[in-house]
């Protein structure tokens, strides 16, 4: 009867559904309550009131629209609006006789956003499809039960489970030891609470800890050690002495067991802090770090993932403890998923394709290849020197088109003069007979073009010799190597097809090269099929999308709002641009040479990137973020398993409302998009 009033009420309609679950899942105390007298509305006011619209899902974005912070970052915000800081809270704290602890969202956090996402992960163990649901329902079936034989809805792990066994092939023993275990892998301190706890603990204040709770007290104890939570007094369950903190009387219990004023700290309003206060104990609440979720987080990606990557960006920006530049929070929101799902991506293709070696080609690759060997610390992997001005030269004989299309043509009405087109070529020594300080513009391009390819010998003998140290280099790297790929950042893909070129058609090397691409050329390209045969072909492997997969974002991203742009920034590298190949000790830019006397060749480098401590804040956000992914999934493989889509997801929340967060972003650098 139970289970057909449900499906009458909640199941029959999807819209009343999804609204209901969108309120319902995840809640505690009142807003659990508020939840069924919000189902009972809902029905109301489709059945009686009929408000048909109730009934069918609302119509959601494609694309996710927040009012992101742009004024500051989100941390420093939080913290202005909170006035959180560990020096105030001990301030606060130590003045009472005894400090009392709330212990999920304010000691320990878990790395999910929601609680009950924990369920996803025994479930996938246990071979169990919906079993999240299942779990939630056989809770609230636990509790129902107790209600009736006990008069409360105080319950243990082990009530839960015996009603799951009689629903599922598990058993009470079983199901329990799981349950802990994942619970145990989740959770983590609270880095805010974790030195203020330890600071009053070194003042010799009596601590103790309560929450209302149906894990064993075996399993709490073991959570609050693994997170150095030691030296309190007493650990006060709900589930041990029927009684808990939404109804009042474990407050009441605690009174009569403690001496002295007592001040309790938690993130519930109803729980932690009305309750306390109702039975005569001071409060000092706690900001649940999760509250602004929806104003400011990704929601449109796969469930698990995407609570993941919720459940650390929220705990890393909004616990207290410390703020962080926009640069930094650049990296560890918007680049850190992306990053990680990339490298995850790459490592797949490696291992499905035997390759020997990884390539990352600078400078994209600089943070792709430290967060791939933090994930893969045993794969070869090597970082190689390349850059789009030193393919173009080494290609001039081979693509004569893309040579003068990039150098020449693509630089038209910039005010940029022949002088300066001959030198960022390199052929200063032909333009005797030109007009230096003549600029180009797109009426006299094909002349600057013809008077070039006039003196084509001349051009190629002046490449000849970063050709021949070129073929030593990548000689070298390629050594005992058969397959190989190249990763880099996008678009066409140009860099590694050029190498792949170079490599098997020129040097005549007997390695074959894939190039590993994040994204592709989109529709608002001027040649969006550039590439297209290569990655229909295999030579090219996109990661976040291409005319194959996620065409969606084909769609969205757009090279002409500078989407690019955005995402190179994310894979930014505080060192200089590569210039090229070159024979011997070379005098070219001799302060930021690398000579490598083995080969006898030189290695020649340009200009800085602006804003290098801006770009550094940008790769630590991510290192960060790569790091506390690590820490707390490693144990559960499939969660690297992160799609393009995903990955992506974040990114389209950066793009809200005509790309104003990005365009703050951008403005904090100097961005060279054409070949220097």
């Amino acid at each position: 009867m139970r289970q057909k009033i449900y499906n009458l009420l909640v199941n029959k309609q999807s819209g009343i559904s999804y609204r209901y679950h969108k309120m319902h899942d995840g809640s505690t105390g009142a807003r659990k309550i508020s939840s069924w007298v919000y189902l009972f509305w809902l029905n109301f006011a489709y059945y009686i009131l009929f408000q048909r619209r109730l009934g069918c899902m609302p119509s959601m974005e494609i694309y996710e629209q927040k009012c992101l912070v742009i004024e500051t970052s989100e941390s420093k915000e939080h913290l202005q609006q909170t006035n959180l800081s560990v020096d105030s809270f001990v301030e606060v704290l130590k003045d009472y006789d005894v400090v009392s602890f709330d212990i999920f969202d304010t000691l320990i956090f878990r790395s999910l956003a929601l609680p009950t996402d924990v369920f996803y992960f025994i479930g996938e163990e246990l071979g169990y499809a919906n079993f999240k649901n299942l779990r939630m329902w056989s809770e609230g079936e636990a509790r129902d039960r107790s209600k009736e034989e006990y008069g409360h809805t105080e319950i243990n792990l082990a009530d839960i489970w015996k009603i799951l066994s009689e629903k599922i092939n598990c058993t009470v023993q079983k199901g329990c030891e799981l349950e802990q275990k994942y619970e145990q892998i989740f959770c983590y301190a609270n880095p805010f609470m974790k030195e203020v706890f330890t600071r009053l603990a070194a003042m010799g204040k009596k601590i103790i800890i309560v929450s209302d709770m149906y894990l064993p007290k075996s399993c709490i104890e073991k959570i609050l050690e693994d997170a150095g939570y030691k030296g309190y007094e007493k650990l006060y369950l709900s589930n041990e002495y029927q009684k808990n903190k939404a109804g009042g009387n474990l407050y009441e219990l605690i009174k009569q067991e403690v001496t002295g004023s007592i001040i309790h700290v938690g993130d519930n309003p109803h729980s932690d802090d009305e309750m306390a206060r109702r039975h005569g104990i001071a409060t000092k609440p706690y900001p649940n770090v999760n509250n602004k979720t929806q104003l400011y987080r990704a929601m449109d990606l796969s469930y698990m993932i995407g609570s993941a990557y919720r459940g650390l960006v929220n705990a890393q920006l909004f616990n207290g403890r410390d703020s962080y530049e926009v640069e930094y929070e650049y990296g560890y929101v918007y680049g850190g998923l992306f990053v990680v799902g990339y490298c995850a991506f790459i490592h797949e293709y490696a291992k499905t394709h035997n390759l020997d070696k990884v390539l990352f080609l600078s400078r994209d690759g600089d943070i792709l290849m430290q967060v791939y060997q933090m994930l893969y610390p045993d794969e070869s992997v090597e970082y190689v020197y390349w850059s789009r001005k030193a393919a173009l030269k080494l290609m001039a004989d081979e693509d004569r088109f893309d040579y003068f299309r990039r150098f020449i043509h693509h630089k038209v009405n910039q005010g940029i003069t022949f002088a300066e087109i001959l030198s960022s070529m390199e052929l200063e020594e032909l333009g005797a007979s030109l007009e230096f300080e003549e600029k180009l513009t797109s009426n006299n391009a094909k002349t600057l073009q013809r008077f070039i390819e006039a003196k084509w010998d001349e051009v190629i003998a002046i490449y000849e010799g970063q050709m021949t140290a070129a073929r030593k280099y990548y000689a070298k790297v390629l050594a005992g190597c058969q397959k190989v790929a190249a990763v880099d950042i996008g678009w066409a893909g140009s860099g590694a097809l050029a190498l792949s070129h170079l490599i098997s058609d020129v040097w005549k090397m007997d390695c074959e090269l894939t190039g590993l691409i994040a994204g592709t050329n989109t529709l608002h390209n001027a040649e969006p099929d550039a590439s297209e045969p290569f990655l229909q072909s295999g030579k090219l492997v996109a990661y976040l999308y291409s005319q194959s997969h996620n065409r969606e974002l084909m769609k969205k991203h757009n090279p002409n709002k500078d989407y690019n742009v955005y995402w190179e920034l994310l894979l930014s590298s505080p060192t200089p641009q590569f210039a090229g190949f070159y024979e011997g000790a070379c005098n070219l830019n001799q302060d930021k040479n690398k000579y490598l006397r083995d080969l006898d060749i030189s290695l020649v480098f340009g200009k800085y990137d602006y804003n290098l401590d801006g770009i550094r804040l940008i790769q630590q956000g991510i290192l960060d973020f790569a790091s506390h992914y690590k820490k707390h999934f490693a144990d559960i493989p499939y969660m690297l398993r992160i799609s393009g889509r995903d990955a992506y997801a974040p990114m389209l929340v950066a793009a809200s409302h005509n790309e104003r967060y990005l365009k703050m972003i951008e403005k904090r650098f100097d961005l060279e998009i054409n070949v220097n």
